[in-house]
């Protein structure tokens, strides 16, 4: 009797053991489909980087960006000798020129390779908060101090939805239109500081809103650059258009 409850028990230990670990595996196979597994690596993706005064160089786990922060494409914000100047002809009938140009940029950014979410969120700042793989550098969603919002400044966006601020340094606060045009609405646009992608207004063939995403403009899934999963930002034509009011992961090092 002794002995029949001891294999009785035996079998049921070695049955829960196997639940056990059939339920962790389970586990791992959905968090590597949905992008959770944090084991990132975003060196697959440094070719599509390329622009006028755009290098990187790698080192060890990060990637540092060098970027005079010049448009690859046409702007009435170019001094008017500029081969790349152009008349606004774009579709705001409110389109009102701000008085600066664009000027070369000394801007460096150090990412990391491999990012992760942050434990604690860090708020962007004003100024760049990332780059787009034609070297402009990302602005997030205010036009200045105290949060202040977009409104007035929309007006001074040029034809391909940028503009320069008043030492001649050109961003995006918005969907880079120039680079859905030329990659597609669903490509990669760039990195973000603290290393995740960004990715245009389009997933799966459905149009996105920031209510698709979380707080932070983003969300876990699988890429064409990423088919294993990673967290990624989307660009949105809703506020906060890049990012939410801080970064996913841990925000790297941004001079200029």
């Amino acid at each position: 009797m002794k002995n029949l409850k001891f294999l009785v028990g035996l079998i049921s230990f070695a049955m829960l053991v196997f639940v056990a670990c059939s339920t962790a595996e389970a586990d791992t196979e959905n968090n590597d489909q949905n992008g959770s597994d944090t084991d990132y690596d975003i060196s697959s993706i440094l070719s599509k980087f390329e622009g006028t005064g755009l290098s990187y160089a790698v080192n060890g786990s990060t990637v540092t960006f060098s970027t005079q922060d010049l448009p690859n494409h046409s702007s009435p914000y170019w001094p008017t000798n500029n081969a790349l100047y152009e008349s606004y002809n774009g579709t705001n009938s409110n389109w009102n020129q701000n008085p600066n140009k664009i000027g070369v940029q000394n801007i460096s950014l150090t990412i990391s390779l491999h990012p992760s979410e942050a434990k604690t969120h860090q708020p962007t700042p004003l100024g760049a908060i990332g780059i787009s793989r034609n070297g402009v550098v990302f602005f997030n969603q205010y036009a200045g101090p105290n949060n202040q919002a977009l409104t007035n400044e929309i007006d001074s966006f040029d034809q391909w939805f940028g503009h320069p601020q008043n030492t001649g340094q050109y961003h995006y606060h918005v969907e880079p239109t120039y680079l859905t045009q030329e990659f597609g609405e669903e490509a990669f646009l760039g990195l973000l500081a603290d290393g995740f992608p960004v990715y245009g207004p389009v997933e799966n063939g459905n149009r996105l809103s920031s209510s698709d995403l979380d707080e932070y403009h983003g969300h876990l899934g699988i890429t064409a650059d990423f088919p294993d999963g990673i967290y990624h930002y989307h660009i949105t034509a809703d506020d906060p258009y890049i990012n939410g009011n801080s970064y996913y992961g841990t925000s790297g090092n941004i001079t200029n």
